[in-house]
């Protein structure tokens, strides 16, 4: 007697192939199916042909590992479109060699000059697409989330550095660098983000939301006083306890700002939402936005996948950058106080540098505002306290006296920038003004001997 076969519906199969094929399409490079229609057979034979070949059919119209082979292509299918658009879309790409490269030269002659030039060149590509890839991520969480979630990548590089280089026990070079990092986002990432979105849009005067500013400027300013104290403190001798009072007022000025910092996520993103909505997503909620028709490259997960792939391979290159420090300051003869301060911020800051001009340059001001101040912020309020709290933990004490020179540098760019700030909108001039008064620090660095060494 034979097996009654289950025949399924036609427009079932022929629904299920259709999926697949737009799949294929969808994960070419060129948006075409990836097989020929030469070679396409009739779909009714197709099906009777396997109906008749076996009673073996599954619910969808295909045989038991079919299904699991077209799985298989389709997440093939998808990688390969994303390694295209992630990797094989930018000519800055090209530089990305240098990375490893800088690593093999290490190993193998250890000339310290080109091994910081070449990690240099290295992350520089990385950088970029990290800020590409947070941008992606940022059309699914919306500008506030996306401007937090790109200075905390962006950050993630000198968290690693700091906690590398305080097992070391080299706390200056920590503080200098923490330091440049801080002044480097406040006035060259925010200087060339307003003054390229003040090219681009040079008939307007950009804004952005002001009450989200003026929380960070708060911020930064408590932050200035948590470091201001304890140098005055030792500068004036004062303490108390001779060499004992510092070292416990920063740690217990860490432990506060720690606790403000988790305070302000939480009334960011949790508490007061409204006051943290973009001008670019208020003019969307009345249907004012004249970039409804921009929509994401790729999904949500392969956004978070690619930046932290992004951003383990720049802490690599970064240890290397770091290692090299002291041979690249004799190979050029430039001070380590100006490569701690100056260049090593510079390519720290190398992903903010990117997507803040980015942001800025399609009138997306309320992120610059997110990666440049915002990230200033969480080094202030966060990594800088909570190196403290580490070099605590690991024995290697670290204080906020970060001597008089560099917090007076600080104090005076916290109060610049939140001049400029205070009104809400931006123009080329404003960028123009921040980037001379970083070129000022720059040549102050140059010329001052850290009374430390």
């Amino acid at each position: 007697m034979e097996t009654p076969v289950e025949v399924i519906p036609t427009r079932v199969a022929s629904g299920f192939v259709d999926d697949l094929s737009e799949t294929c399409k969808m994960g070419s490079p060129n948006g075409r199916a990836m097989h020929n229609s030469d070679d396409e057979v009739p779909l009714d034979s197709e099906m009777n042909f396997h109906l008749s070949e076996s009673g073996l059919v599954d619910a969808h119209g295909s045989r038991p590992g079919e299904s699991w082979t077209a799985h298989r292509e389709t997440f093939w299918c998808n990688i390969c479109r994303s390694i295209q658009v992630v990797v094989f879309s930018n000519k800055l790409n090209l530089l990305m060699p240098f990375g490893p490269l800088a690593i093999l030269v290490q190993k193998f002659t250890g000339h310290l000059g080109w091994v910081f030039g070449l990690s240099l060149l290295g992350i520089m590509p990385l950088a970029e697409r990290l800020g590409y890839a947070t941008e992606q991520l940022a059309f699914y969480t919306g500008d506030t989330v996306g401007g937090l979630l790109n200075a905390t990548f962006g950050n993630a590089t000198e968290l690693i550095i700091s906690i590398y280089a305080l097992k070391n026990g080299m706390t200056r070079v920590v503080q200098l660098s923490l330091l440049g990092s801080i002044l480097s986002n406040m006035l060259l990432v925010l200087g060339c983000a307003f003054l390229c979105g003040g090219i681009v849009f040079n008939k307007k005067e950009q804004v952005f939301n002001k009450a989200s500013a003026s929380v960070n400027s708060g911020l930064l300013l408590m932050a200035v006083m948590g470091i201001l104290f304890p140098a005055v403190l030792h500068y004036t001798h004062t303490e108390v306890h001779v060499g004992k009072s510092e070292l416990s007022l920063s740690r217990f000025s860490s432990c506060i700002m720690l606790v403000a910092y988790a305070a302000y996520l939480f009334f960011q993103l949790k508490s007061q939402r409204n006051l943290y909505v973009s001008v670019n997503e208020e003019e969307g909620q009345n249907g004012n936005n004249s970039n409804d028709d921009e929509s994401p490259n790729i999904s949500k997960w392969e956004s978070i996948i690619w930046l932290s792939v992004m951003t383990a391979w720049i802490s690599i290159l970064s240890e290397y950058l770091v290692g090299a420090i002291e041979g690249a300051s004799s190979a050029w003869e430039i001070p380590v106080a100006f490569i701690s301060v100056i260049l090593l911020p510079l390519v720290g800051n190398a992903a903010e540098h990117a997507s803040a001009i980015m942001f800025a340059m399609k009138d997306k001001l309320d992120i610059s505002l997110g990666v440049a101040i915002g990230s200033s912020t969480q080094i202030s309020m966060f990594v800088i306290p909570f190196c403290v709290v580490i070099g605590w933990i690991m024995g290697h004490p670290m204080d906020l006296n970060f001597q008089l020179f560099e917090t007076a540098a600080l104090f005076l760019t916290v109060i610049v920038v939140t001049f400029m700030l205070q009104e809400g909108t931006a123009n080329y001039f404003k960028g123009l003004m921040l980037i001379l008064c970083y070129l000022i620090v720059a040549a102050s660095f140059y010329v001052h001997m850290d009374s430390s060494q």
